[in-house]
């Protein structure tokens, strides 16, 4: 992973190339690349620093062309180097060292400056599990790796099976691939065409007017075209000029056959991801100042409690299940762990949440009965998708996706969706996809609960009074910041922190650790305070700072026994408290008060200051926020 964009036209696509890796920087990456048909060969350009810098180097070196593919990749096999990142070639069983005036772009082999005569190009995304294997199959056929990555290997695979015809031979090399992977190929020896494929990593094919493009996500063709075709598993498709075929394993025709299909084009208007940042610093910041507007605009239309707003036939669906699943990973876990308190308490269903890369891997107890809920925010991750369709495997056919993509895959798979309106989120920490997915699994809990009998006409008038005042409440919550800044100075200090939560917080309290832990690279930790007396209390000090979400609900009298507990160790407590917790400051107990308390909704309030904490400690210590080390925003891979 985690980007690609390819190409077949007349004219010249490199900017478009270089202008669709810009718009997927926001995924996070660690070295990017491209590669043309130029001057009847294929020539490369890869870099480990940025895209504006890799392109700076392709302008000087004039490389133009009809034909190219491009990529920005996050490193799953072999380290962020120049010779591990994409488009990896192939150039049959021998490298011809014989220079080929490539410039600056030239590669690098055994320190001198020389250009392989290429004849396959490749991109990927994805993991190839028999990568081993294939490896070991393909050097005793006489083909040399140059790279640590499971992408070359593919390429050598397919030039294996090249006699002439790139759709031939990557049809006949998908089969021999075990893992996931969305892959655009191209051939010295046919200069105006491009093939792709996918499985399990999403692809998605641009239609123009005599030309056509691939790409990762219909961001990167934002401009250029809106003419948008979402490849499903197992499809192949073969671009040349003014024309286009897509094709499928046809499973009744079996020894890897293929056969022509159909897929819709749709007009998607994708937006772009170099959006101004205005007054903001970071797009974090940005983001996090967005969420008023977010949760609005979630919440848009939203005249009343019904089944039908997660889709038609929801109402049937939810008169069937008697209990819920949660799919889901990372920050989406932590709203799929608050939910589950309010579909208890509100709705009365019985509900589990599962990390969905491990769900699939452990014997579970399948009821049919169950509705099956994902959450994520760009419908394309790797290990939720894989968690679903386990899951449909096990019998249980009622799913419903909380989402922010209306066309990514997980959409497309569930029966049932709510889709936030989060708008694109470009930090890799998320912010206000977190605060727009609790408030759609709020409305899920009360369509639920209203259709168990929960939910009278006098409490649904409440729940919609209060979910329209959020807006308004968090516009209050944001205007904290300037306290939050100042305690950000003493964190940027330390390197661990403990983060305290009680019932319906304690997922807060995770989720304010793991952005703290993102961004800042500071050591944090999360617990239940309850369980602070059996082991974390080991570790307070006056050095570790506790942070500790203090909501007026009826754990109050709890948590402040458990705040004793650590100020009667010389921790450092620093508390987001309701303004009628009388938590006061004092010695060692610092304290910010929350404009007013929410009741259940509380967590979508409590949990923004935890975000600007994060934030500016990251400002303070000089991190990269936008993009941490080592994460991409969008996890393609298991």
């Amino acid at each position: 992973m985690c980007g690609i964009v390819g190409a077949v036209s007349n004219r010249n696509i490199v900017p478009i190339l270089l202008e669709g890796l810009k718009r997927l920087e926001y995924r996070g990456y660690d070295s990017c690349g491209v590669a043309v048909h130029q001057g009847g060969a294929l020539r490369r350009a890869r870099s480990t620093s940025r895209v504006a810098e890799l392109q700076a180097n392709v302008e000087a070196d004039h490389v133009a062309s009809g034909t190219g593919i491009a990529h920005t990749r996050w490193a799953t096999h072999g380290a962020p180097a120049v010779h591990n990142a994409h488009p990896h070639f192939s150039a049959g069983t021998h490298i011809d060292a014989m220079a080929t005036g490539f410039g600056a772009l030239e590669d690098e082999v055994a320190g001198q400056p020389v250009a392989p005569v290429a004849r396959i190009g490749l991109v990927h995304n994805g993991i190839i599990e028999n990568h081993d294997e294939l490896r070991a199959e393909l050097r005793e056929r006489g083909y040399v790796f140059t790279s640590q990555t499971d992408t070359e290997v593919i390429a050598h695979l397919v030039h294996s099976f090249y006699d002439g015809d790139l759709l031939e031979a990557v049809q006949a090399a998908l089969p021999r691939l075990r893992g996931a992977y969305a892959i655009a190929v191209f051939s010295r020896d046919e200069p105006h065409r491009v093939v792709g494929a996918r499985q399990g990593s999403p692809l998605v094919l641009g239609v123009g007017l005599g030309e056509h493009f691939l790409a990762s996500d219909a961001m990167a063709l934002a401009g250029v075209t809106d003419q948008i075709v979402y490849l499903e598993e197992g499809d192949v498709v073969d671009m040349q000029l003014g024309k286009v075929w897509i094709s499928a394993a046809d499973a009744a025709g079996g020894g890897g056959r293929y056969k022509n299909v159909q897929r819709p084009v749709r007009t998607v208007t994708a937006h772009s991801g170099a959006a101004e940042l205005g007054p903001y610093r970071h797009y974090m910041q940005k983001e996090i100042f967005e969420q008023p507007r977010a949760l609005a605009d979630t919440l848009e239309g939203v005249e009343g409690i019904s089944p039908e707003l997660f889709g038609d036939g929801a109402y049937r669906v939810f008169k069937e299940v008697d209990r819920v699943l949660i799919l889901a990973c990372g920050t989406s876990s932590y709203a799929g762990m608050t939910a589950k308190y309010w579909l208890e308490s509100i709705a009365a269903i019985p509900t589990s949440v599962e990390i969905a890369s491990e769900y699939r891997y452990r014997d579970s107890v399948p009821d049919p009965r169950t509705l099956v809920v994902t959450i994520t925010q760009s419908g394309e991750t790797a290990d939720t998708l894989a968690a679903l369709k386990h899951a449909r495997s096990l019998g249980m056919e009622h799913t419903l996706t909380i989402c922010n993509v209306s066309t990514s895959a997980m959409v497309r798979e569930c029966k049932l969706a709510y889709i936030t309106r989060a708008g694109v989120e470009i930090g890799v920490a998320s912010t206000k996809a977190f605060t727009t997915q609790l408030a759609g699994l709020y409305l899920l809990t009360l369509a639920l609960a209203q259709v168990r009998g929960r939910l009278n006409a006098a409490q649904e008038a409440a729940e919609l009074k209060a979910l329209r005042h959020l807006p308004v409440a968090l516009q209050a919550v944001l205007a904290l910041e300037p306290q939050i800044i100042a305690w950000s100075e003493d964190f940027a200090r330390k390197e661990n922190a403990l983060f305290l939560g009680r019932g319906l917080h304690y997922p807060i309290a995770l989720e304010g650790a793991l952005k703290l832990k993102e961004i800042s690279y500071i050591h944090a930790e999360a617990y239940p305070a309850g369980e602070l007396k059996h082991g974390p209390l080991a570790l307070v000090t006056d050095q570790m700072p506790v942070v500790t979400v203090a909501p007026n609900d009826a754990l109050l009298e709890k948590l402040k026994s458990n705040l004793q507990e650590v100020r009667a160790r010389g921790g450092q407590l620093y508390v987001f408290a309701d303004s009628d917790t009388h938590i006061g400051s004092e010695p060692g107990v610092h304290v910010i008060r929350m404009p007013e308390h929410y009741g259940a909704l509380s967590p979508l309030l409590h949990v923004v200051p935890l975000q600007l904490l994060a934030y500016h400690t990251a400002c303070a210590r000089g991190t990269d926020v936008d993009k941490p080390r080592n994460l991409a925003k969008s996890v393609t891979v298991e």
